[in-house]
């Protein structure tokens, strides 16, 4: 087995909300307790709907925010309490795909210079070098050499992404931290990015964070899921098990909803009410006040993050799912 690429301990990030002049300032937990590891080659996907804390999350990986609380390792240092000098190292392990690859790319850059630009900053390589590396990694995510001196707006969304993903490729980091990378594409061109991403981690043994809502999409990416809800963990495993046999109903209400996510029918399940405010969290289960199959319990006693089959759940009645014949 090979060593963690990243390792994830108790990772909280809590901001603090100035309520006015003379009100004590609220608290607000984005992430509250997140521990995972990532080793060389693959991949783990976060899911959970817009407002869990996956973006918060990416963030703190790719050490654009410190954490509040827990530890982080990144190729084998500390990235929240750094040593000396190795600032700079850390960034170049872990590197961030946006979302958007309309808004991410400079339009007055031309391609060869996006892609140049992370070399002229954190290399000392000759202007002939940076070219020659940046040519070679527009043939690796399927760039024409034309393209070498044409402006972003001058691609399709699928082409712009490929930009984004060699700009991120540059400087030869282990770690990937991919944020909603393809829903801002057309279906038909989703498929080519998620291959290219494949191709590529395949070939380099890239470790990736894949940020998504889109369950259908993990499906053909992920290794292991993780599944947040209000900045918390409710279920987190081998993608196999979780797609198989959801332990917590708020994973089930996510594949049901989900077209075409397997052989098996699910009936739908629809969450009824909204995400409440991480200002003021339920008192026991964050997912108590939608979850279909709630009790007294579940309202005044948090769950703890237990193993049980294969996997870890938040889940007080976990085991019933697993009793239970599948659909």
């Amino acid at each position: 087995m090979s060593a963690p690429v990243v390792e994830a301990k108790g990772l909280k990030r809590v901001y603090e909300i100035k309520r006015g002049l003379f009100k004590e300032p609220a608290h607000l937990q984005a992430v509250g307790g997140v521990s995972f590891s990532i080793e060389p080659g693959k991949t783990l996907a976060v899911v959970g709907e817009s407002g869990c804390g996956k973006s918060t999350l990416a963030r703190m990986i790719t050490l654009i925010e410190k954490p509040t609380e827990g530890t982080l390792t990144l190729d084998g240092h500390d990235a929240v309490n750094q040593p000396a000098g190795m600032a700079k190292t850390l960034r170049r392990t872990v590197q961030f795909v946006f979302q958007n690859p309309y808004g991410s790319l400079n339009p007055r850059k031309k391609v060869g210079s996006i892609l140049e630009e992370p070399l002229a900053i954190n290399t000392s390589l000759s202007s002939t070098d940076r070219t020659e590396r940046a040519r070679a990694m527009m043939t690796k995510v399927g760039l024409r050499p034309e393209h070498y001196n044409r402006y972003p707006h001058m691609f399709s969304g699928g082409q712009r992404q490929r930009i984004a993903i060699a700009r991120a490729l540059m400087l030869s980091p282990k770690l990937v931290v991919a944020d909603e990378p393809v829903s801002a594409l057309d279906v038909s061109i989703q498929a080519q990015v998620l291959n290219l991403l494949a191709d590529l981690q395949a070939e380099m043994g890239l470790a990736y964070l894949f940020i998504s809502h889109d369950l259908g999409v993990v499906r053909h990416i992920a290794h292991d899921v993780l599944v947040m809800y209000l900045g918390n963990v409710v279920e987190q495993g081998p993608k196999e098990r979780i797609y198989a046999r959801p332990l917590h109903p708020y994973t089930q209400a996510l594949l049901s909803s989900t077209p075409g996510i397997s052989g098996q029918k699910r009936e739908r399940i629809v969450l009824k009410g909204e995400l409440p405010s991480p200002l003021n969290p339920p008192t026991g289960c964050v997912f108590s006040t939608r979850c279909p199959y709630v009790t007294d319990r579940c309202r005044t006693e948090r769950p703890a993050l237990r193993e049980l089959d294969g996997r870890k759940v938040a889940c007080h009645y976990a085991e019933k799912f697993l009793e239970a014949p599948t659909a």
